[in-house]
């Protein structure tokens, strides 16, 4: 028989992405419309660990749907990833402890595969878990779409397309990098949305060959253009020597320019805070109905959710065809 939920608890975990308080904003109030209390868990497993936990209300969340950031802050948990096992393993049960003793019978973790990896241990001390794909990196395999990769990857074109009007007015190649761990996502995106001349993966080494890049600045040149675009994504880097260079064997005036955690801030979009609305909700009706060590995942158009351990067990494939169609479109005969 499936466990009766009284009290929820959200908490956010790991890096933030927009779209995370639209998520907690749904979690609470779907909850509280199904007639259960809700407490919010401050700075993720630390947060939980330290009992640093608030009951929420209705107004608790009140003006925050378009709100950048995380409310209930968020913090990366040593403890919980400790290298001793046995250690970690005390961390995981102190945690579930914890939960109990503020009566919390289902948490909803919104993060990446890290927090997920947190919440699938947390299932086996008896706390219901939902994970919910918070990350702008969008490098979760089970899902098509993760929370925040749409505001990011439009403040990344947005960076782009300025870019490129003061490149063309110096006749200057700009290399851009954008964030993404060691997922080109966010790279591929706004590269094939800006219109770059090259875009620079951990996915696909052999795009950051020099040879390569110098011959698509050289081909472009010789055709007349005159300005580059490179976007780099953060796993392939080095995209100030990059830049010096392209500048010391072509001549070309050339600047990197590293966007950051510039890509984390602002107001989510309205896409973003779409589907953290959606998968908020799923999530509060996957604890009810008694569901525990599952995720939201958005596939083929509908929200759907998986297994915690076949979710991580599953290879994220890179969109390559993005890669491909990029390399045709950016240059001309």
């Amino acid at each position: 028989m499936a466990k009766e939920i009284r009290t929820i608890a959200v908490m956010t975990s790991g890096g933030d992405a927009q779209g995370m308080n639209p998520c907690i904003r749904a979690v609470v109030r779907s909850a509280l419309n199904k007639g259960l209390k809700v407490k919010g868990i401050m700075k993720g497993y630390s947060g939980l660990l330290n009992g640093d936990i608030v009951d929420m209300t209705a107004a608790s969340v009140g003006n925050i749907i378009n709100k950048g950031g995380t409310i209930l802050y968020t913090a990366r948990c040593l403890e919980f990833i400790d290298p001793d096992p046995e250690k970690a393993k005390a961390a995981h049960k102190a945690a579930a402890d914890k939960a109990k003793e503020h009566g919390i019978d289902g948490l909803v973790v919104i993060g990446g595969d890290g927090s997920w990896k947190g919440a699938q241990k947390l299932s086996k001390y008896g706390i219901n878990v939902v994970g919910v794909p918070g990350t702008i990196d969008r490098d979760i395999a089970c899902t098509e779409y993760t929370i925040g990769f749409d505001s990011a990857v439009n403040i990344a074109l947005e960076a782009v397309i300025r870019l490129r009007d003061t490149s063309a007015s110096h006749e200057r190649c700009s290399v851009i990098e954008v964030m993404g761990r060691h997922c080109g996502e966010i790279a591929l995106w706004a590269g094939l949305c800006g219109g770059a001349d090259a875009i620079l993966i951990p996915e696909r080494p052999e795009s950051a060959n020099i040879e390569y890049i110098l011959k698509v600045i050289k081909e472009n040149r010789a055709r007349g253009k005159n300005h580059n675009i490179i976007v780099v994504a953060e796993g392939v880097g080095h995209s100030q020597e990059l830049a010096k260079e392209i500048e010391r064997i072509t001549g070309i005036e050339s600047r990197a320019t590293v966007l950051g955690h510039v890509q984390r801030g602002g107001a989510p979009t309205a896409l973003d805070v779409k589907h953290a609305s959606m998968m908020g909700a799923y999530a509060v009706d996957l604890l009810v109905a008694g569901a525990n060590n599952r995720v939201v995942a958005y596939r083929d158009g509908e929200y759907v959710d998986y297994d915690i351990d076949e979710a991580l067990a599953m290879e994220k494939k890179p969109s390559l065809d993005i890669a491909d169609v990029n390399s045709r479109i950016s240059t001309y005969n």
